[in-house]
């Protein structure tokens, strides 16, 4: 079998997860120039590009733009999207190992971390997940419910979809109009009370998370102003020191950002953003009914742990916030794959370097690979995908060349197409997807909006007429 990879025998991948990391590990396999490869691209949703489609917030067209170089690669001869088929419930690793020499996991961070905190589960309280695939018109969350009825919102959390959650509920209906927006959240939020937003960071504003266009993007908001509290952004100490060591260009422009936040005045604008730093709620506190009504925070300062970093640690000095809903944007976490060894602690497949590792053996599980957040966690912007996915193509690349791949049974093309048709009729191609595309930028046209997206499966396969 070392003639694997040539134009007779090609080298068969199943990538799980047709998000950007699943596109980009395609892209890494399709430029070696002496490897013949067929790519099989699955996803449990009919509609390709994972988070780009269901997380990218809707006023940021730009971002989704990268979607174009996803298209390319979809419609190459040999790379084929099978959506609507779901791994564990279509077709299990097991039936995979029968069709493809090599398959890679990018099924991405699907849940969110928790705070761990009393009243949690109160009402009104939603991990930010939801609220995003919520507003994104996922399918499984489009029937979500989140009461706009209050009139103060806290958002814990301090990077980019912290500020999405803040800067979605702050856009004036207006604006969302010239967004992407699912009908449902443009007519919930167009119905919203909320008038006050709060942002809590635990760190200072030296750590936080968001990235300069983020912060800047809040201060240009319609019918919100933004504050800070001047000295929750003045630095320590600490931050001060490890600034001067490594002055940081991303973290200077937050800086200057939030400190001229500081200095604002209110203009008259009917809604208002705070962004607090060195703060972390220890308590939700409910009403009779049980929803939250209020938000028991603890004041925090900041050490140096023995490896360097900055940490925080709560003073024992504590105050209370009115609230009516709390979006948690704490951290997303990987769901466990049904026989791929998983890390419970760190929320990722058990890997090195992208090769799924037994653990009992600490040895590569032969043909099984991983990339993307389930690979390393949820950190960083698209593109940090690309050279994640790169590393994990490289030992794919090894392996073949030793010879460590699966001996499929039946690799041929067409044998795994008529398996997962008797699995799934109703999987989705990539030529189903551009019929769908081209109908939701046609109703969006019509209404002078990007696209107006279809949020149900059954009617995204009306549509096609299935």
């Amino acid at each position: 079998m070392n003639n694997v990879g040539t134009p007779s025998n090609p080298l068969r991948v199943a990538i799980i997860g047709a998000g950007p990391t699943g596109f980009y590990a395609a892209e890494h396999l399709l430029k070696e120039k002496n490897l013949s490869v067929e790519i099989d691209m699955f996803d449990r949703l009919p509609t390709p590009f994972g988070l780009v489609r269901g997380g990218v917030a809707p006023d940021h067209q730009k971002i989704k733009t990268v979607t174009k170089a996803f298209d390319r690669i979809a419609r190459k001869p040999n790379v084929r999207f099978y959506g609507y088929v779901e791994l564990s419930r279509h077709v299990s690793i097991a039936d995979l190992r029968q069709f493809y020499h090599q398959v890679i996991l990018t099924t991405g961070a699907q849940t969110d971390r928790r705070l761990n905190i009393p009243g949690e589960d109160l009402r009104g309280s939603h991990p930010a997940t939801e609220f995003v695939a919520w507003y994104n018109g996922h399918p499984d969350f489009r029937d979500c419910q989140f009461d706009l009825s209050g009139e103060r919102a806290a958002v814990v959390g301090i990077g980019n979809v912290a500020m999405d959650v803040a800067r979605i509920l702050a856009r004036s209906p207006q604006e969302l109009l010239k967004t992407d927006i699912a009908d449902h959240a443009l007519e919930a939020l167009r119905q919203s009370s909320i008038k006050e937003i709060y942002i809590l960071g635990r760190r200072g504003p030296a750590q936080a998370k968001f990235t300069p266009p983020e912060a800047k993007e809040l201060g240009e908001l319609e019918l919100a102003d933004v504050f800070t509290l001047p000295e929750e952004v003045e630095l320590d100490p600490l931050s001060k020191k490890a600034l001067e060591q490594n002055p940081d260009r991303a973290t200077l422009q937050n800086l200057e950002i939030l400190q001229n936040y500081a200095k604002n005045k209110p203009s008259g604008k009917p809604r208002k953003i705070t962004i607090r730093f060195l703060v972390s709620p220890v308590e939700l506190i409910g009403d009779d009914t049980g929803k939250v009504v209020k938000m028991k925070l603890v004041k925090n300062e900041l050490y140096a742990t023995e490896a360097g970093t900055l940490r925080p640690r709560p003073t024992g000095q504590y105050e209370e916030l009115p609230v009516d809903l709390v979006f948690r944007s704490v951290g997303y976490r990987g769901v466990p794959i049904p026989g791929v060894p998983f890390h419970d602690r760190w929320g990722v497949i058990l890997n090195d370097k992208g090769r799924v590792i037994d653990p009992d053996t600490h040895e590569p599980l032969t043909g099984l690979y991983t990339a993307g957040w389930i690979k390393r966690g949820p950190s960083g912007v698209i593109g940090t995908n690309k050279p994640d996915a790169a590393e994990t193509v490289t030992c794919m690349l090894e392996d073949l060349a030793a010879g460590k791949i699966l001996q499929p049974e039946h690799p041929g093309v067409d044998q795994a197409e008529a398996f997962i048709k008797s699995r799934q009729p109703l999987y989705f191609s990539y030529e189903d997807w551009l019929k769908l595309d081209q109908i939701e930028v046609e109703r969006g046209q019509a209404a002078g909006r990007p696209r107006i997206k279809f949020t149900r499966i059954e009617d995204m396969l009306a549509a096609l007429g299935r």
